[in-house]
């Protein structure tokens, strides 16, 4: 009996390491697709995996195509597929940290798109919140949360005092996070776009001239990848709209 099962036990071992290793190919190239701008073909890949990273970078790639790419026509569809992506994620896995934040980057996609007054009215305030929060407690030092977070405090801020007082939000907790950010990730691109984009409204004394210095310094860093092209475009923009203002 020992001698039938040993080798069977080989095969199946054998099976788990085949499977695990085309797995990590296949994610590595659904990450290629989206470093190559392939955000679609990206977002098939890792749907196809069936796995909380797959569905994860899905719901990436399918958020960043629909902001920066797709027809106007298609935004919705695709921007309600990157939320299903994101619960997937979630529901594969609840203790990746990545599945959580995946999942808010759609949601607030969308909440953007939609205007913060409407989005509050949705209650998706709170849905982000909790989000970022299972983020952080599965990852404290996760920088994508820490720049939501400031977002989502400076963004609910200036809704107006209703909406500060029903969610809690504050100027000097939207800056204490950006500040995190940027001591986590100091060569980002995009913590410094996030930030320098409300520096002006949380710091009325100084903030104007800070933004300007952080898009100049951001400006100065390498584009790595297709998105970070589209972010350091985002980034000229912003730099333009200090100037004209």
């Amino acid at each position: 009996m020992t001698s039938i099962q040993f080798p069977r036990l080989a095969a199946v071992c054998g099976l788990a390491f085949l499977a695990a290793d085309a797995s990590a190919q296949s994610i590595d190239e659904a990450r290629a697709a989206f470093a190559d701008g392939r955000f679609l073909e990206a977002a098939e890949l890792g749907e196809a995996l069936g796995t909380s990273g797959g569905y994860a970078l899905a719901a990436r790639s399918l958020a960043v195509y629909a902001h920066y790419e797709a027809p106007e026509e298609e935004w919705g569809d695709l921007i309600e597929r990157a939320m299903r992506m994101g619960d997937e994620a979630v529901r594969a896995d609840s203790t990746n940290p990545e599945a959580y934040y995946q999942s808010v980057h759609a949601v607030g996609r969308y909440a953007k798109r939609a205007g913060t007054i409407t989005a509050l009215r949705k209650g998706l305030g709170g849905k982000v919140r909790n989000l970022l929060e299972a983020t952080l407690a599965l990852d404290p030092d996760h920088v994508g949360a820490h720049i939501g977070f400031g977002g989502w405090h400076a963004d609910i801020a200036a809704s107006g005092f209703i909406a500060r007082r029903m969610y809690g939000a504050r100027k000097e907790e939207s800056v204490a996070y950006y500040e995190r950010a940027l001591e986590l990730a100091p060569e980002s691109k995009v913590v410094m776009l996030e930030y320098a984009v409300r520096l002006p409204e949380l710091d009325k004394e100084n903030g104007e001239e800070r933004a300007r210095e952080m898009l100049e310094k951001a400006i100065a860093l390498p584009v790595r990848d297709v998105y970070e092209n589209y972010v350091h475009l985002d980034i000229l923009d912003a730099l333009d709209s200090l100037k004209d203002g």
